[in-house]
């Protein structure tokens, strides 16, 4: 019998990676805002604006975030990032990637209106992931919440959904996002964000990685600099990445006729990390370097896209692609490839259109 050698895993301390999801409208970058002040970020004479994270002109308008964002709290000495999903069942995708970069959640709740649907779907995800869940029950300012019931809805739900007995015993902190507040205990008010901190770090898993093993970064997401074009976002799950770096994008190569992906062919597209940044309070910073554990932003890679893996020329190893779930709707859009073409209606050169 040939026996199985387990890696050797490395872990580091410092980091901790988490996600904030919850139904829409429960509170979750609101109490990012109250984590942000009460952590130091902010400059002291710095002007504040209240959902900082909702940086997009359709999110302010709206109330209400859109795409998934990430920031970073230093407490206790660790480096805590943690990453702001939508609440709306419209932007779904955007939670399960970055449920792709963290170790652990943190399921936001109103202590009045308990588990709406976009709550089973969130937490289906993160379950299906194994990852530790701690639930904040928010609001408890209200006149109308009902903590005790809602906790029991909670576990209602945990078992509705198949939750293990690792996943059950989970721990309950109650917050009141716009105070800046949390306890564990209802009988005695919280008077800061404390005790929430505190459960982040001891409840998420520091990050693990293999001694010695080659770059391996999934890109989970994708941004826009002015500057510097198209960045990809992602995880280093192994290795370390540096500025001017030599890099591979592997990627699984998609059928033109179809637009399906055929598992095992594989695309190797190269390039130089020309930029690369992670994030600092809602700022992101140039660094030189960045290993395991860590979230970070490359550009120099103009043709990268979402579930690609950033790894090392010399010992291309790719990652898992990732699997989102497939839209209600799709839509292509296209240039007028019919007979009639160029001959149907008033108007119908490119210039005039």
């Amino acid at each position: 019998m040939t026996s199985v050698q387990t890696p050797n895993l490395a872990v580091r301390h410092d980091v901790r990676n988490v996600a904030i999801i919850a139904h829409v409208d429960h509170g979750k970058t609101t109490l990012v805002d109250g984590l942000l002040r009460q952590t130091g970020t902010f400059r002291s004479n710095e002007t504040l604006v209240d959902r900082v994270l909702d940086s997009g002109d359709l999110e302010r308008e709206k109330g209400i975030t859109i795409l998934a964002k990430q920031t970073t709290v230093d407490y206790a000495g660790v480096h805590l990032n943690i990453v702001d999903t939508p609440g709306h069942a419209d932007f779904g995708g955007e939670v399960e990637r970055g449920l792709l970069m963290v170790d652990a959640v943190l399921l936001l709740m109103d202590a009045s209106e308990g588990p709406l649907p976009q709550t089973r779907y969130v937490l289906q995800k993160a379950m299906q992931r194994h990852l530790p869940v701690i639930v904040a029950l928010n609001k408890i300012d209200r006149s109308d919440a009902r903590p005790s019931e809602v906790l029991d809805d909670v576990y209602e739900l945990f078992m509705d959904l198949g939750a293990d007995y690792h996943q059950i015993e989970f721990p309950v902190v109650y917050t009141n996002a716009k105070a800046g507040t949390a306890t564990r205990d209802l009988s005695k008010p919280g008077t800061d964000l404390k005790p929430l901190l505190d459960l982040l770090v001891e409840v998420t898993p520091p990050p693990t990685y293999e001694e010695g093993h080659p770059l391996q970064l999934l890109v989970t997401n994708l941004s826009a600099n002015d500057y510097v074009g198209r960045m990809a976002v992602g995880r280093i799950r192994n290795g370390t990445i540096r500025m001017g770096q030599r890099v591979s994008v592997l990627r699984e190569e998609e059928d033109d006729a179809a637009g399906s992906v055929q598992p095992g062919r594989t695309v190797t597209l190269q390039g130089t990390v020309t930029s690369l940044q992670t994030a600092h309070g809602i700022d992101r910073i140039d660094i030189g370097e960045a290993s395991a554990g860590d979230i970070v932003s490359v550009a120099g890679l103009p043709e990268v896209t979402i579930g690609d893996t950033i790894t090392d020329p010399a010992d291309p190893r790719p990652l898992p692609r990732l699997d989102v779930d497939a839209p209600t709707l799709r839509m292509t859009f296209g240039v007028n490839t019919s007979p009639l073409a160029g001959r149907d209606g008033k108007y119908v050169t490119s210039r005039q259109i």
